[in-house]
């Protein structure tokens, strides 16, 4: 699908004088313009990538293969790791092809594809940490329920609801975004298709798109960071009310993990969004980006492994395994 290229009739503000054209594609500006930063933005980036697809590919695998682990909060640790491979690969691959071929150029049709994807699986990793939440408060605030409560058809239907509550996300922003019919301008000043970006750089009045975008945002955003608090207020309570200091850090160091992905997503998220909120700069928005999109991903298994005395046992049992066979 063709989008056009205002003129200056179509955009006020707009003051390049060039006849009315086709738009098909989008420039990605990246990270940096500079030729000498190219080899090394490509080295760091690509094994920030491999290390988060090795690492949360071995999450995966410990918890696959140890039947001590088949519970329902590894169950959502391994539905969040393959949320955060899907997370990193729609932008970093693409980076990185752009840097070895020389080429900042995005299709249209690839663009909208690539905001999409990232949208659903950001939005799904949000959804999976409160359905953590919930697992952790069930555990703690009502232990001699949690088998009764936590089956299975229950984690299968939290984790269904939240990739379709992502997809619905997901497709409302990129609907949002089809409606724009011309672009003042094909630069992208970020190393992925922001939607936020887009409607930037729309000519026509988006004051209504904008609305409803950061509604939806909101929503989404809003409800998964109320369940959680809702979730950690209650476990803290409960906590609180265990005599012994023993039994109070043994309650809570099984939510140490999560409540530090937690702060980890949410607070580069937020950061992010306040920071470009009140002192915008591109250079700025890239760097959150970066944190948000590709250096959570790559810490989660980290915090996971060495935070987790379960996970450490497992991987161990499975290197023993390996070491013997």
């Amino acid at each position: 699908m063709l989008q056009q290229r205002c003129s200056p009739a179509q955009c006020p503000g707009y003051m390049e004088p060039q006849n009315l054209t086709r738009v098909s594609e989008f420039f990605l500006l990246g990270l940096s313009d500079d030729p000498d930063l190219q080899p090394l933005l490509l080295g760091l980036f690509l094994s920030m990538y491999l290390v988060a697809v090795l690492g949360n590919m071995l999450i995966i695998l410990t918890v696959s293969s140890d039947s001590h682990l088949h519970t329902p909060m590894y169950f959502f640790l391994c539905n969040l790791s393959l949320a955060d491979i899907g997370f990193i690969s729609t932008t970093v691959p693409k980076m990185t092809v752009g840097i070895l071929t020389h080429s900042r150029v995005i299709s249209y049709g690839g663009c909208l594809t690539q905001m999409s994807f990232l949208i659903l699986f950001g939005c799904m990793d949000g959804m999976l940490l409160t359905a953590m939440a919930y697992d952790r408060f069930v555990a703690i605030c009502h232990p001699l329920h949690y088998s009764a409560t936590m089956n299975p058809c229950l984690c299968c239907s939290l984790v269904l609801m939240s990739f379709f509550i992502s997809l619905l996300d997901s497709q409302l922003h990129t609907l949002i975004v089809l409606q724009l019919t011309c672009f003042k301008d094909v630069n992208i000043s970020n190393f992925f298709c922001d939607p936020s970006q887009l409607l930037h750089l729309a000519c026509s009045d988006t004051i209504t798109n904008d609305i409803v975008m950061y509604f939806v945002g909101a929503i989404s955003g809003f409800l998964p960071i109320s369940g959680i608090f809702c979730s950690y207020y209650k476990i803290v309570s409960s906590i609180l009310r265990v005599p012994s200091i023993g039994g109070k850090y043994k309650a809570f160091s099984t939510c140490g993990s999560h409540l530090s992905v937690v702060c980890l997503f949410y607070g580069t998220a937020i950061g992010g969004y306040l920071g470009s909120a009140l002192l915008p700069s591109p250079r700025k928005d890239v760097v959150t980006s970066v944190m948000y999109t590709v250096v959570t991903p790559m810490l989660n298994p980290f915090i996971y492994s060495l935070r987790n005395r379960d996970i450490k046992s497992a991987l161990w049992r499975l290197y023993s395994r390996t070491d013997y066979s």
